[in-house]
C-alpha cells in the first residue's frame, strides 16, 4: 500500500467511525473498531512520513478505540 492509500484508508475509517459514534444506532462496537483500523493506518502512514506528532496521536486513537471496544462489548 502506498502512502497516499493508507492516509486516505484511515480518514474514510476515521469518518465512518464518527459518523456511527454520533448517530447512536446501536454501531458503536463497529465504530470503535473501525477507529483503531484507522489508527493503525494513519499510524502507519505517519511512521513512514516520520510525522512524529501525527504519529504519536494515533497512539490515543488507537487506545480510545480499544477501550472503546472494551466498554461497548
Amino acid at each position: 500500500m502506498n502512502g497516499k492509500t493508507l492516509e486516505w484508508l484511515g480518514v474514510a475509517t476515521a469518518i465512518a467511525y464518527s459518523m456511527l459514534v454520533a448517530l447512536n444506532i446501536g454501531a458503536e462496537f463497529l465504530g470503535f473498531l473501525l477507529l483503531l483500523i484507522s489508527a493503525f493506518l494513519i499510524g502507519y502512514w505517519a511512521y513512514l512520513g516520520k510525522h512524529k506528532g501525527i504519529l504519536f496521536l494515533q497512539f490515543f486513537y488507537a487506545s480510545a478505540g480499544l477501550i472503546g471496544m472494551f466498554r461497548w462489548y
